[in-house]
């Protein structure tokens, strides 16, 4: 049946055609650099790169061999791919013989001593990110910090909102209006987003060095010889609890029926010491271990499978943002890097996100409680884990429903979605993209996670190699990209300006590290004090 804000947004396309182009989208994708055997590279971020603090297109993430590339907010996909290869293909002229690694879950690895973290020089800020990071290594462990995955950034029209707020006959604030409206999609994409993990997970095995000392695990041997675990049926093990997940999170209850509820949710986590994270206190070897010992050091560290978004100033916390302005947009934290593509992510596939995207915000989105919660946990962590098994059932309101049934029901509202964006496209590429993937749930095609082990199976390889092969097939293509030398000098003017603005914002600072944290953590308390 198709809901209210489906009926409206027909509508407001109906009356302005190009309404649906106006969609804005950005990619954030990450990639290991490794010398050119594919072990995790010891070299510090190539300085023709620029800054990683400043640069707008060419930072790090966790690790300092993490490497990650952001384009900048378009309304065309095939721009934003488009830019993205520029990147790519720039970044690779100034490897020196190292390259990308082709897949989430990493190359081998040393153990956590093997995985540098991220630098980004003296100022404040740059060691504040720096220390963030040796708290996660601290916690969690290192080996995290050698995960890929690619974020994908979305929102809708600024005049869609202000169109469906009057067709809504809403009288208060935009910024509330187009807030409630995005913490609906919000709560929809919780409940559904098995179905993205299902058919674009891309990392059902790892290296078995990944696993080296960790004997809490319930992967199996790939072959023979050992130097793979998998499960057999598995889709993303990058979500699981091997990946981005924390045991402690665990605990933590972020609701989404409200903004005040998620920032108040968040602020008391950061700010409430946990008694497991004392013995990170203080400093080793001159640097801090932590910035804090809460739950969370900052919101960053709660790992989501999106997240609501709103850029913040310098030196705003990020719910600060929230907490002035709104939901500006949502960041979807889910998509694995896929290897079978040089960019790791396809046309096809954004398409289908986008489609998704509509469909979670147009579709009814009751508030949520703790029993969901716990239900859309367990369906994530099925299908993470076994989502390819035949039969597998997951659990909805009503009962329990067979995978494929539920994901066939879904494909078909989320194709109505995919009508209106052709429609305002005057094309068919996104009906096609949810055809494409309605013929991965049928079994007519194949599921990204059982390619990679087919291929691995087929060509007697364990994961390490499997990546490897894919890591050097991309890096020749890259090799052989004719890179316009008007993109090629706009990228080494920003990288060169990038370090102007890092030595900048190192001579501007005016306050101890001590006092520029405190700083910040002021802003918490003061969202806590207001709520």
């Amino acid at each position: 049946m198709t809901s209210h804000w489906h009926q409206q947004l027909g509508r407001l396309s109906a009356a302005d055609p190009t309404l649906l182009q106006g969609i804005q989208r950005g990619i954030e994708k990450e990639s290991l650099r490794v010398d050119s055997q594919g072990m995790l590279a010891q070299t510090p971020h190539p300085e023709a790169l620029g800054s990683a603090l400043a640069h707008s297109s060419i930072t790090t993430d966790y690790s300092e061999a993490l490497m990650e590339f952001i384009t900048p907010v378009s309304t065309s996909i095939d721009a934003s791919l488009n830019t993205l290869e520029e990147i790519h293909a720039f970044v690779y002229q100034q490897l020196n013989g190292e390259r990308l690694w082709s897949a989430s879950m990493p190359c081998i690895v040393a153990g956590d001593a093997g995985i540098p973290v991220a630098r980004y020089g003296n100022s404040n800020v740059g060691r504040m990110k720096t220390v963030y990071r040796y708290g996660l290594g601290h916690r969690y462990g290192r080996m995290m910090q050698a995960i890929a995955g690619i974020h994908y950034n979305f929102s809708m029209p600024e005049h869609y909102w202000s169109q469906s707020q009057e067709a809504d006959g809403d009288t208060g604030p935009l910024k509330d209006y187009i807030t409630t409206r995005y913490l609906g999609l919000i709560r929809n994409f919780h409940r559904w987003s098995w179905l993205l993990i299902y058919l674009f997970g891309a990392s059902p095995a790892v290296c078995a060095s990944f696993m080296s000392g960790r004997g809490d695990h319930n992967l199996v041997p790939f072959d023979g010889e050992g130097n793979s675990l998998h499960l057999p049926h598995a889709t993303a093990l990058r979500m699981s609890d091997l990946g981005y997940n924390s045991t402690a999170q665990k605990s933590l209850r972020v609701c989404y029926n409200s903004l005040n509820n998620y920032l108040t949710t968040l602020t008391d986590a950061i700010l409430t010491p946990h008694e497991a994270y004392a013995e990170f206190r203080g400093q080793r070897d001159g640097e801090y271990m932590q910035l804090n010992d809460s739950l969370l050091q900052i919101e960053n560290e709660f790992y989501s499978t999106i997240r609501p978004k709103r850029p913040a100033r310098s030196g705003e916390t990020a719910l600060s943002a929230l907490h002035e302005r709104g939901i500006e947009y949502v960041e979807i934290r889910c998509v694995d890097v896929s290897p079978f593509y040089p960019l790791g992510i396809s046309a096809q596939q954004m398409r289908f996100i986008d489609a998704f995207l509509i469909h979670c915000l147009t579709a009814p989105s009751p508030l949520c409680d703790e029993q969901e919660q716990d239900r859309m946990a367990r369906n994530m962590t099925a299908v993470v884990n076994e989502g390819r098994k035949p039969g597998l059932r997951l659990q909805d309101t009503g009962g329990e429903r067979e995978l494929r049934e539920w994901a066939e029901a879904l494909l078909k509202d989320v194709q109505a979605s995919a009508e209106l964006l052709d429609k305002a496209h005057d094309a068919s590429d996104y009906v096609q993209a949810v055809s494409q993937e309605t013929a991965k749930v049928r079994g007519d095609e194949e599921l990204p996670s059982a390619r990679v082990l087919r291929e691995m199976a087929d060509k007697a390889q364990p994961y390490f190699r499997f990546a490897l092969e894919y890591s050097r097939r991309w890096a020749e293509h890259f090799a052989e990209f004719e890179l316009k030398e008007e993109a090629a000098q706009r990228l080494r003017e920003e990288s060169i300006q990038s370090l102007e603005r890092q030595t900048a914002i190192e001579a501007s600072d005016d306050l101890s590290f001590e006092a520029y944290l405190a700083a910040y953590y002021d802003q918490y308390k003061a969202i806590r004090t207001r709520d």
